[in-house]
């Protein structure tokens, strides 16, 4: 952090001195700004898709996907909460709407009362299955066709590199990993 203060100018503000990013910091800001905001922009238009196609909101959406995926499409609500990274009153805002739509339903925990399940329903697992199929076929015509099979696959690495929840806290490779 030192160093990245070092590298910036000083200049006069009128009230005191100011420090400004240098020419190298403002590209590196301007790298980071069209990565993020290019993804965010990318997922919306294929979430669009998916809700298009499904009529489901992105968080439902991610919900069922989840579910679709989990150990006999079955996983405690607290566990979508961490993973899906909600809130647990946004966790129970979508839960009940998919429940209400008959695509998920709350059970109790066998073993343990306080635990309550989000297991996904016969027409929850169609609808996961059909928005799951429309998103493979979004990102086949906007990301594959795009940047090929070698191209995405060094992507999610990149992304898998530096993302703090399979690099650790510290959000970077790990001792002796490859660049």
């Amino acid at each position: 952090m030192a160093a990245a203060r070092e590298a910036g100018a000083v200049v006069a503000d009128g009230g005191g001195a100011a420090l400004c990013p240098s020419d190298g910091q403002i590209a590196l800001l301007r790298q980071w700004d069209g990565i993020q905001s290019g993804l965010r922009r990318l997922s919306e238009r294929v979430l669009d898709d998916v809700q298009r196609a499904t009529g489901l909101a992105p968080s439902s959406f991610q919900v069922l996907w989840f579910l679709l995926t989990a150990p006999e499409q079955t996983a405690q609500m607290s566990q979508l909460s961490r993973t899906l990274g909600f809130t647990t009153a946004g966790t129970t805002k979508v839960a009940d709407r998919l429940c209400e739509a008959g695509l998920m339903e709350r059970r109790p925990h066998a073993a343990d009362r306080r635990v309550t399940l989000a297991c996904l329903t016969p027409a929850g697992r169609a609808t996961a299955t059909k928005a799951s199929l429309t998103l493979a076929d979004a990102l086949q015509e906007r990301v594959l066709s795009l940047l090929g099979p070698g191209g995405l696959e060094a992507l999610a690495a990149s992304v898998a590199r530096v993302d703090p929840a399979v690099a650790g806290e510290a959000g970077c490779a790990a001792p002796g990993e490859g660049v």
